[in-house]
This record gives C-alpha cells, structure tokens and sequence, in this order.
C-alpha cells in the first residue's frame, strides 16, 4: 500500500501550524523525535482528565482500568516487534535509560576486568558512555568495530575484534547520523560463536523498519517511543527472558518487590522487578495509540515512503554544489537520514538561516562526537524524513540551502 502523506498530515496538528516569523513549519527533524498524530494527543489528555489513576495497586475501577491500559500497551509492543513474550518488554524513560539499565544490572554482574565490551566508532553517546563507566568500573576493555568510508561497519576484522574475551556487543542497528542501516547478521553470528551477548541501539530503527525480535536474535534491543509518534519519557528494553530473569533490579522501591523485611526484600517476578516506582503511565497508553497508527499503514509502507522522499532529496542535494553528503549510496542500506555540510559554513550557521525559513533540521554533532572526530568536521546538518514528509518539504529545504549559499557568497565578496 502506497502512503499519502498529504492526508496523513490533517492527523497531526503541528504541521499546520506557523513558526513565530510567519513560515509553514517544514519539520526535518524526525531523527531527533517525531510529531504526534491527534491520537495520540488524546489518548493522553484522556487518560489525564477521564482515567487518572496509579496502577498495579488500587482495587477501585480507575487504577483497574489505567493498570490494564498499561499492560495491554506491552502486549502490543511484543506483537508489534515480535518478541518472545509480553513480559520480556520492560518500559524504561527511553533508549538512554534501557542502555544503563543493562550496563547496571547485567553488566555490573557479568564484566570482570579484563574482559572485554566491543562498540563501534560511530555509536550515539547513550550506547558509549554508559559502557567506559561501567569498563573504567571493572576495569574492562574497550574495543571498537571501525567504519568504512560509506558508514557501515567494516566487518573484515570482526574475528580479531570479538574474541573469547568478548563479554557483549553493543552497537546501533541504524545510525541517527547517516541513516545506514547496518548488518547486525555476522555480528551477531560472531558473537554467538564465542559465547558474547549482544545489545542493538534500536531508537533510529524502530521507527522506520519491520524489527522481528526473534528472527533478529539479538539479546537486548533498546528503543524509544517518542521517535515512533508516542509520548516523550518512555522507552522500551526487550531482553530474552532468561537473561532478564537472571538479572538483579537496578532501583529499588515500590512495585517491584513481592516481601520487604526491615533488613531484606525479595524481588517480584518479570516485569515488575525491574519496573521500579511509578511510571510513565499517560505516555505508554499514549504509545499504544501510536503503535496503532503505525500499524494501520504499515511499517513496509512506511520504510517505502520513506525511500521515495530520501531518493528525491539526494537527487536534488547532489545537484548542488559544494555540498558533501555522508552515508552510503546503497539505498538498500539507508533509512530516511541524509547529513550533510556546506562547504565554508558552519552547521549552526546553516540551521539558523533554515530555521529563519520555517526549516527545523538537526545540526551538531548529533551524540556522536567521535564520529565527528573520524572524519575531521564539527558537525554535520541533518535532514530526518518520516511518514508524514513530503516532496514538497524537500523543495523548501532544497530553496533553504540556496539561500544559504547566496548569503554566503555575498559575504565573501564583501
């Protein structure tokens, strides 16, 4: 089924709306979160006006009715990815917290010195720094799965870089930087070979492919809602049941216990154990609403559209001179992510004239800064496509950087 992106944007009420200088709000920042369809939106201010409530522990109809909105929401996530059960989906605040989870509960458990943590050079800082603190901790080492010119992983020394040593793989299924979508397949594979888990950073990926948990085999995949069209403040861990269930809590508190004596608790049974506190309730019902709305179109469709938009916006782009593109020209490996530079301007420089024209990008270095280092830049600029995204989006930002540049050269010629 082919997308309409023209109808699906009267389901979202920003893109309606007008930048404080007048401008239609081109919105080209859907790596960093995506907007929110009026569903959404609703189910939110519902749960908050009509169904306000704690859950798990009221036996009075509202905290009954939150408690099974919320755990209906992890039931559909485990359908939607496919994992291995419902309780295996563990609701953090986003990717960064599912990450640290692991690093803190796993981690703390399993690395002794020595032992080693393989990355790549181009993880986002969420899927790095919790692994030094925890490496600097244990005393373990770091060892990182270089890149080649185009973005992906160079695997042609994955034998060397995980060994018998290897404790766990931690590295992003799609790059937030250039939208490689990477081959996880040998990595996993290799990892299995000696023993090694694996955890795949899934924030970009989960919004724009078809995950299948448990064709994937990862061990820990982590992701965020608010970059599908749900709520900021909630996140997701999948972890394979018999490693979650080996796993000590990381906060201690309420509804994750089954017996608290004053000198000793026990824990409560998956997911309840690592779930401490109350949660983000409004944001996982409203995350149900968003799994719904993607559901309805169809993640295939939606990678496909996404396609059609990237590939119209690199014809163009490429058009352009001195402009230089990063990421692989294999479109069979990029998701709807295109970073870029400008030749003698800097990308704040870049964003802020965009901006003056109703053009939100991302410019930076995107939580990857030693990816800016590999290639020597400060940052790049960052055009993020979603279902929502039109040709006509890519026309204004196409117009956006030409006005850069004539800004620009009027500038030198000064």
């Amino acid at each position: 089924m082919k997308i309409d992106p023209y109808q699906i944007r009267n389901d979202f009420p920003i893109l309606s709306t007008k930048t404080p200088n007048g401008k239609n709000l081109v919105y080209l920042d859907n790596g960093a979160s995506s907007q929110k369809p009026k569903s959404v939106i609703e189910a939110t201010n519902r749960y908050y006006t009509e169904e306000n409530a704690n859950i798990h522990r009221g036996v009075y109809h509202l905290s009954q009715h939150a408690t099974e909105m919320f755990e209906k929401t992890r039931i559909k996530t485990s359908h939607f990815f496919q994992a291995q059960c419902a309780k295996a989906i563990i609701f953090t605040r986003g990717t960064t917290e599912s990450i640290n989870l692991v690093a803190q509960t796993w981690g703390r458990v399993n690395i002794s010195e020595g032992d080693e943590i393989v990355l790549s050079v181009q993880e986002h800082h969420s899927n790095l720094v919790p692994w030094q603190m925890l490496a600097q901790e244990k005393r373990a080492i770091l060892k990182f799965i270089p890149i080649q010119e185009d973005s992906k992983y160079d695997l042609s020394g994955l034998k060397d870089i995980i060994t018998k040593r290897t404790k766990l793989v931690a590295v992003s299924h799609m790059s937030n930087v250039t939208g490689t979508i990477h081959d996880v397949a040998p990595i996993i594979e290799r990892a299995r070979q000696v023993g090694a888990k694996v955890l795949l950073d899934g924030a970009q990926a989960a919004s724009h492919l078809k995950v299948n948990l448990v064709s994937l085999d990862a061990d820990f995949y982590a992701f965020s809602a608010h970059k599908m069209l749900g709520p900021t403040g909630v996140g997701v861990l999948f972890g394979k049941e018999e490693i979650l269930e080996a796993m000590p809590p990381w906060m201690g508190g309420g509804d994750m216990i089954e017996s608290v004596d004053l000198e000793r608790s026990t824990y409560a049974n998956l997911p309840a154990k690592l779930e401490a506190g109350t949660p983000n309730i409004a944001g996982v019902i409203g995350f149900s609403y968003a799994l719904d709305y993607l559901s309805q179109l169809g993640m295939e469709n939606i990678h496909a559209h996404e396609m059609e938009i990237t590939e119209y916006a690199l014809s163009r782009l490429n058009r352009m001179g001195g402009l230089t593109i990063y990421g692989t020209e294999d479109m069979e490996k990029r998701g709807g992510v295109i970073s870029f530079t400008l030749d003698g301007v800097h990308p704040h420089d870049v964003g802020s004239i965009l901006d003056e024209e109703g053009i939100a990008i991302r410019v930076g270095h995107h939580c990857c800064q030693p990816l800016m280092k590999r290639w020597s830049i400060p940052g790049t600029c960052r055009a993020s496509f979603y279902l929502y995204n039109t040709k006509e989006d890519v026309d204004a930002l196409v117009y956006g950087i030409e006005k850069v540049k004539s800004i620009f050269s009027r500038v030198a010629r000064k």
